[in-house]
């Protein structure tokens, strides 16, 4: 895989961006998979990356919008089951570092969702937060304006695809 350019990588002071600790929410998994906008775009970003982290949550969430999609007919499900297949190959073949739900990051979760005044923060928007910062992730890859920002409140960084 090629290093990314400079025009592919959000300038992130002090860091070097194929250096930079990523956390992938099911947004931002799922167009890996499941050709939607920004697609091509994300895959061009990440190509070269280390550091690439998604958790357990997010696997179950995009096949969630694997098999709805399936069975309102906008994937065969040929096709839905394939996407499976090759999400869980790259899963498996540690492309990713890939993050479990603990008792921990639970707790944390909750201490978001306590803490959250400003933010209309949603329970699995706050697991996800809770296992970025799990994995000591610095940025979030995130294509859901909530999420972004719940990320942003929670101290971490956004990518902006």
């Amino acid at each position: 895989m090629a290093e990314p350019t400079a025009a592919d990588a959000p300038a992130t002071e002090g860091t070097s961006p194929a250096d930079e600790a990523l956390y992938l929410d099911s947004s931002a998994l799922a167009k890996l998979y499941v050709p939607e906008p920004e697609s091509e775009r994300l895959d061009a970003f990440l190509t070269g990356r280390r550091g690439l982290m998604i958790s357990e949550l997010a696997i179950t969430e995009v096949l969630s919008a694997v098999a709805r999609r399936k069975r309102e007919g906008e994937l065969e499900a040929k096709v839905a089951y394939e996407i499976r297949a090759a999400l869980l190959a790259d899963a498996d073949s540690g492309s990713f570092d890939r993050l479990d739900l603990s008792p921990a990051a639970h707790r944390e979760a909750e201490r978001l969702l306590l803490g959250s005044d400003s933010v209309a923060l949603r329970t699995l928007d706050a697991l996800h937060i809770a296992l970025a910062l799990s994995g000591a992730a610095t940025h979030v890859v995130t294509f859901d304006r909530r999420m972004r920002e719940a990320a942003l409140q929670a101290g971490l960084r956004v990518v902006e695809i």
